[in-house]
């Protein structure tokens, strides 16, 4: 369990770098959902946990996607693509959330760099 609470608050600092709000909200929910069921007794119910929690860590590693202004016009956009498996995949859903993105910023006149 511990260690699975460090490989989170490890991701988050990789994944929200920069981002102090994003850090300091991640922060917050993984103490919270820790705290919440540390009195947790059985092990069905903890095996269910420890999944959800291996679960959020893949996620928030590989489809992460954060936007920044960079400018009066422009949106920078970040996309977290580290290397699990399926890299390609990964790379795809990123490019596909891009477009997706794209298509949002272009909407309210302003462009992606």
């Amino acid at each position: 369990v511990l260690k699975l609470f460090k490989l989170l608050h490890r991701t988050r600092q990789e994944v929200f770098k920069n981002d102090t709000r994003a850090l300091e909200a991640a922060r917050q929910k993984i103490n919270e959902e820790f705290r919440n069921n540390r009195d947790e007794t059985s092990e069905e119910k903890i095996n269910e946990l420890l999944k959800i929690a291996s679960d959020v860590e893949v996620i928030l590693r590989t489809s992460v996607i954060q936007a920044v202004h960079t400018d009066s016009d422009k949106i920078g956009f970040l996309c977290c693509m580290q290397t699990v498996k399926g890299v390609d995949y990964v790379i795809f859903e990123c490019q596909y959330q891009y477009l997706k993105l794209k298509k949002v910023v272009r909407s309210i006149g302003m462009e992606l760099r």
